[in-house]
């Protein structure tokens, strides 16, 4: 079945290397397969039957008004046809018509709520009309739920729910969306500033240098691509051209910890802080380096210095706590450890970290407790992962 232009547009927006190209004749069939065997889709009206056919001889034509207004007409005489929804909905698109066309994917939707790739083509509308928190909702359901198997349509997926976790300022997670791509060799300028905007912490709508921005993704891109000696030549030469530049010392220190020189990192840090002195990511970099390598007494005053930045922020209270455990100091230990719990019930470190504290103070049956929710937390995110 052929017809699915918009998909071709998308499959434009990034570079794809020839071996991941797939045809979408393929993609349109899978569509069809889905909506076909769900319920309630078809009429038995020989009228609506007819021009639905009528619909699908134009849309195969590239007669794109006339398959609209056929598509139209058969929908109205049978509004459950989920295909017929998704069909409209993806010429709407097609069209820049992104309104109407978020109404149709929400129809299809609603009558084949188990088709991924429909949730997703609702997000990519609403991304269009800047309807952000909807559509971030609706792309990572239908990436949840699994979409058809095209190279394009994921990558474009994938781009998308980055861009829109950088706007909710969610950047670490933003970062991980869009590793997957630049691991997989997709590369352009797009995907090369979304990266850099991820390490840099900021928003697309904040005020920022564009040749940092491109510098720190190029770099971040060479790291995905364990292109190392690459990636290392270009964090350096940004903190020689860029010294004082808003999170350039800290994009470095970043790097520098998932090469393993802790040492040089937390020295990145401190010149960041000593550039910023309300930055919290570098103190708590620091701090959790120190507890990593055991320099218990040093990481400390960063993390109380995080707690009063932040004092609403689970991981610096969770640092803390964990920091003063590890120097002896059990109840004031416990004191912070449950405070980021209370913050964030669902983190498992903070319960393996009280069912620690717990067992110093000899308070056994809250560290079976702790210990018990760590397990079962821990489980859920490990099948979580597994999705």
């Amino acid at each position: 079945m052929a017809g699915y232009e918009n998909l071709r547009r998308i499959r434009n927006k990034l570079k794809i290397t020839k071996q991941t190209k797939i045809s979408v004749n393929f993609v349109c069939f899978v569509i069809f397969v889905c909506f076909v065997i769900s319920p309630g889709i078809h009429g038995q009206s020989d009228s609506y039957e007819k021009i639905a056919a009528q619909a699908a001889q134009a849309k195969d034509a590239n007669q794109i008004d006339q398959a609209m207004s056929l598509y139209r007409q058969a929908l109205r005489l049978n509004p459950k046809w989920g295909e017929g929804w998704f069909y409209l909905a993806t010429l709407l698109y097609d069209r820049d018509s992104f309104a109407e066309a978020a109404e149709a994917f929400r129809e299809a939707t609603n009558l084949s709520p188990k088709i991924g790739t429909a949730w997703v083509m609702l997000g990519l509308s609403e991304y269009k009309l800047g309807r952000h928190d909807d559509s971030l909702e609706h792309i990572q359901k239908g990436r949840q739920l699994g979409i058809t198997d095209n190279p394009h349509l994921r990558n474009v997926m994938l781009f998308h729910e980055g861009l829109l976790l950088l706007h909710k300022a969610d950047f670490d997670a933003a970062n991980r969306m869009l590793s997957k791509l630049s691991r997989e060799g997709v590369e352009n300028d797009d995907l090369i500033n979304a990266l850099g905007l991820s390490v840099l912490r900021l928003r697309p709508s904040e005020k920022h240098h564009p040749e940092i921005v491109r510098q720190v993704g190029q770099a971040e891109y060479f790291a995905t691509q364990k292109k190392f000696d690459e990636a290392l030549k270009g964090y350096e030469r940004l903190v020689q051209e860029f010294p004082r530049e808003q999170n350039v010392q800290y994009a470095y220190g970043r790097y520098l910890l998932t090469s393993n020189n802790e040492e040089k990192a937390i020295e990145a840090f401190k010149q960041e802080i000593a550039n910023d002195p309300s930055h919290l990511m570098a103190r708590l970099l620091i701090a959790d380096t120190k507890l990593r390598i055991r320099d218990y007494a040093g990481g400390l005053p960063f993390a109380e210095e995080a707690v009063k930045l932040r004092p609403d922020l689970p991981l610096a209270h969770y640092l803390v706590g964990s920091l003063l455990l590890e120097t002896g100091k059990t109840l004031p230990a416990i004191n912070e450890l449950e405070t980021a719990r209370q913050l964030l019930p669902g983190e498992p470190k903070i319960h393996f970290a009280l069912g620690r504290a717990y067992a110093r103070a000899n308070r056994k049956a809250d560290a079976e407790r702790a210990r018990a929710t760590f397990e079962r937390l821990n489980k859920q995110a490990e099948e979580t992962v597994k999705q």
